[in-house]
């Protein structure tokens, strides 16, 4: 449970204010309560919480009341960020504003420069981890495109369904849209799979223009062309 909310007032800034965050498993704050105020935290919003969960209200209450001068203290860094990159993005707006952060655990402290630069490589070697992650997927996408397979979504439409698209278009006699009304897809889905099938073979040359998409085309003698 969160100490008392809202900003504290009747002080100045340059105060430790402390964050102490419990699983919903552990459902123990004392040892990290304890740490925080031998640490000489002026106040500890408390919670327990899940890491995972985006809105936590003791560290909402916690950040709202920090001030410019103030520094964030943990008892461990994984009390306060669900990931790495939540964890930077948090430090790095504290730092926008003015506010330091330590880490007890960790021996971290921003308000000091080897803190600081503790916490860039941290920055670094998340960014470096996300630039692995992407190189890996295009080279994984790049091998089977070669293989003669492509990555990203399996196609919407069935093999057969694809057929029945290529057969209806290239008789002209009905709309991108009107086809895939019919098989279910929008149009893009639609010319998605005629592009797909047209990769590997040409289609045939269509012996007419193909009506314009969302027009209604017209048989010789005007009636509407039916199924």
């Amino acid at each position: 449970m969160a100490t008392p909310t809202g900003r504290p007032t009747g002080r100045l800034s340059g105060h430790l204010l402390g964050y102490a965050r419990a699983s919903t498993a552990e459902q123990n704050l004392d040892l990290q309560t304890d740490e925080l105020a031998a640490a000489g935290c002026w106040r500890t919003w408390s919670e327990c919480a899940s890491g995972s969960l985006q809105h936590r209200p003791a560290l909402e209450q916690v950040l709202e009341a920090l001030r410019p001068g103030d520094t964030l203290v943990v008892w461990r860094l994984d009390r306060l960020g669900r990931s790495l990159r939540h964890l930077i993005e948090v430090v790095t707006e504290l730092e926008a504003r003015g506010v330091g952060f330590r880490s007890l655990r960790e021996s971290i402290d921003t308000t000091t420069p080897g803190g600081r630069l503790v916490f860039h490589l941290f920055g670094a070697l998340a960014q470096f981890e996300r630039e692995v992650i992407r190189d890996r997927t295009l080279a994984g996408l790049a091998a089977a495109r070669a293989r003669g397979r492509t990555g990203g979504r399996p196609a919407k439409l069935t093999g057969a369904q694809r057929a029945v698209a290529r057969r209806l278009y290239e008789e002209r006699e009905h709309t991108v849209a009107e086809i895939g009304a019919l098989l279910g897809v929008s149009r893009s889905t639609v010319y998605r799979s005629l592009g797909r099938d047209s990769a590997g073979t040409a289609a045939p040359a269509p012996s007419r223009a193909a009506p314009v998409d969302g027009a209604r085309p017209v048989r010789s003698g005007g009636r509407r062309a039916r199924w």
